[in-house]
């Protein structure tokens, strides 16, 4: 292939993803201030009917396995949080307090839970019992997974896999790359792309969580309280630079930070 080719391809396949893209804001800022430009390669409706379907065979498998937790106390528990983080939600999104917001309770011993797109979510008794969590914990968990579908992280994770896929597609097809070599460069783009949004993602949704957590009437300090729990269950992680999330030491100083920021909204909210 010519060398003129060859150089002018990034340019051509910038172009190509450049027009597949588009830069929306999927949120305001809020009092915390998360304010950026995400590039989107598919539509929030095709990532929140495929998450909607994708809850429901989750729901349903939960269902098949006896794992949909029954107990009344801790179901309830677990919705007024919900209700009441997702009472706020409007402030970084109109649209979301129109969202058809779910949360199921699933017994298992992880130490997880999740929000997909539109508000469809999930948490696991594992975290709940192993950590003791506090209402307070528990909205600071929920709160920072509202915050990635209020961000439509997914959708942008999504967008970005698209376009590295494009680019190495493309590359295999011009360049001769074989299968390894494509593999070994999705590995290179996954490092020098993935990573550091996946963290900056984490970030953002510390941010928005504490945010939410803080405007719902929760103590914001507890996101702190929550993350040394979960730092004392995951000895042996991996450094950050080497993580999809900030260090534990990282992430304890940002959230102090940012629910000081926000305490004066716990307060009017009628905290203490």
């Amino acid at each position: 292939m010519g060398s003129l080719f060859r150089n002018a391809f990034p340019a051509v396949l910038a172009a190509m993803v450049a027009v597949a893209c588009q830069t929306v804001q999927t949120t305001g800022g809020g009092a915390v201030g998360v304010d950026r430009g995400q590039m989107m390669m598919v539509s929030a409706q095709e990532v929140e009917q495929a998450s909607a379907q994708q809850y429901q065979q989750i729901i349903a498998e939960a269902r098949k396995q006896n794992a949909l937790n029954r107990d009344p106390a801790t179901v309830q528990r677990v919705q007024r949080i919900v209700n009441r983080l997702a009472a706020q939600s409007g402030v970084f999104r109109s649209d979301a307090t129109r969202w058809q917001w779910e949360v199921a309770v699933l017994s298992s011993d992880q130490l997880n839970a999740w929000c997909m797109a539109g508000g469809k979510m999930a948490i696991y008794t594992g975290l709940i019992d192993q950590l003791k969590l506090t209402d307070d914990e528990i909205a600071a968990v929920l709160g920072h997974e509202i915050a990635h579908a209020l961000r439509e992280h997914a959708r942008e994770r999504i967008s970005k896999s698209m376009a590295t896929n494009i680019g190495i597609s493309v590359a295999g097809a011009l360049f001769g790359v074989g299968d390894a070599g494509q593999s070994l460069m999705g590995q290179v783009a996954k490092v020098t792309f993935e990573l550091p949004n996946s963290r900056l993602h984490e970030t953002e949704a510390d941010r928005i969580g504490v945010e939410l957590a803080a405007r719902a009437g929760y103590d914001p300090r507890a996101a702190v309280t929550l993350w040394n729990k979960m730092a004392s269950k995951s000895s042996g992680a991996p450094p950050e630079w080497l993580s999809t999330h900030p260090s534990h030491t990282s992430r304890q100083r940002d959230l102090a930070e940012y629910a000081e920021r926000v305490m004066p909204l716990y307060r009017q909210a009628g905290g203490r």
